[in-house]
């Protein structure tokens, strides 16, 4: 059954595959390319895959989520990766790049959740912020404080000029550069998610509005520390009026000498990031090309391998890497869609 399973999957590709090259055709190892935030989980799991079965370790690619998603999207056949990961939802937009070029069969997998947090030593006063008060902290431009339907270039040089209760001491953020995937999440989810119910911003359209409400202030209040988180913590143990933005699992490692501030009332906790009650959760994907499934060996295996128990179970060795992994019955969902692969709709992401 196997082998009539894959013979009718190659039929299928055949069209497609048509102007390849035999050691094209050859290809025997899954490529997978995507979010630089998923990487590492997906490289654990690739390589307890690699040693556990008789098939060749998958290679990944750090290509960041959307660019994955146009490799992905790019047709159908070996020279094509066949999964990509994403620490955000697949855009209706790129659904349609897939249509377009024949990926018509998706099988979307949520696969954990991560939180970006705002954090200081445990020595330092623990900021309780609004996401409106931290755009107003870090916002290139935020309304000015005698007219609120006015942008200005941020005023604000202490934590307590924005509000009285916070701490009388210099706006000094450590983060990661543009670069980073963590920077856009944090951009979009915190900054934006502050600035975008502002007068100043209602009227603009939407790509004025994002172009505002993502900017970040460059004066010196926002320090960029390049791609190592594990710098901006020492700076945070060494410094008690600095505060820094990077994952929740470096806070986890960290809790016995960091802070993290609330943010709309809400701690960064496991629960609150998991069931995306914490304002700066994101969730993770992975997306699967069906049609490579059958013709790329292990894809299935792989799959299965990610969303097991071992894995991703409240035990699992992914958690011990970081990962914030489903409930029981989300991952027995996970479990169910790797045992029947269902196509994703684009009103699904709508």
């Amino acid at each position: 059954m196997m082998k009539l399973n894959k013979a009718l999957a190659l039929t299928a590709l055949a069209g497609s595959m048509a102007a390849l090259s035999a050691p094209a055709m050859a290809r025997d190892t899954i490529s997978i390319v995507g979010s630089s935030t998923v990487y590492p989980f997906a490289t654990v799991v690739a390589e307890r895959f690699g040693t556990k079965t008789d098939f060749p370790t998958p290679k990944l690619e750090s290509t960041g989520s959307g660019g994955g998603m146009k490799l992905f999207c790019q047709g159908i056949g070996t020279q094509h990766p066949d999964i990509t990961n994403a620490s955000r939802r697949m855009k209706a937009s790129e659904y349609d790049l897939c249509m377009n070029n024949g990926v018509t069969d998706i099988t979307e997998f949520r696969i954990g959740s991560d939180g970006i947090v705002i954090a200081s030593s445990d020595k330092a006063q623990n900021l309780e912020l609004t996401l409106e008060q931290l755009f107003l902290a870090l916002g290139k431009e935020v309304p000015d404080p005698k007219n609120e339907n006015k942008l200005i270039p941020n005023p604000y040089k202490k934590w307590s000029e924005i509000d009285s209760d916070l701490p009388n001491v210099a706006i000094r953020v450590m983060g990661p550069p543009p670069t980073s995937g963590t920077r856009d999440s944090f951009n979009e989810l915190a900054l934006q998610g502050g600035c975008e119910d502002l007068p100043a911003v209602a009227d603009m359209s939407e790509d004025d509005m994002e172009a505002i409400c993502q900017s970040v202030r460059e004066d010196g209040a926002f320090i960029e520390a390049g791609e190592n988180d594990n710098l901006i913590v020492q700076k945070l143990i060494d410094d008690a009026e600095m505060y820094g933005v990077f994952g929740y699992s470096f806070l986890e490692e960290n809790a016995d000498r960091l802070q993290a501030a609330t943010l709309d009332g809400v701690e960064p906790t496991a629960e609150a990031i998991a069931t995306d009650k914490y304002p700066v959760a994101r969730s993770m994907f992975f997306y699967v090309k069906k049609a490579h499934v059958g013709v790329i060996p292990g894809i299935k295996e792989y799959v299965e391998e990610f969303v097991s128990p071992a894995a991703m179970g409240q035990n699992g060795y992914l958690k011990s890497v970081g990962l914030i992994v489903p409930t029981r019955d989300a991952l027995m969902d996970l479990q169910d869609k790797a045992a029947n692969m269902p196509n994703l709709k684009k009103d699904e992401l709508m």
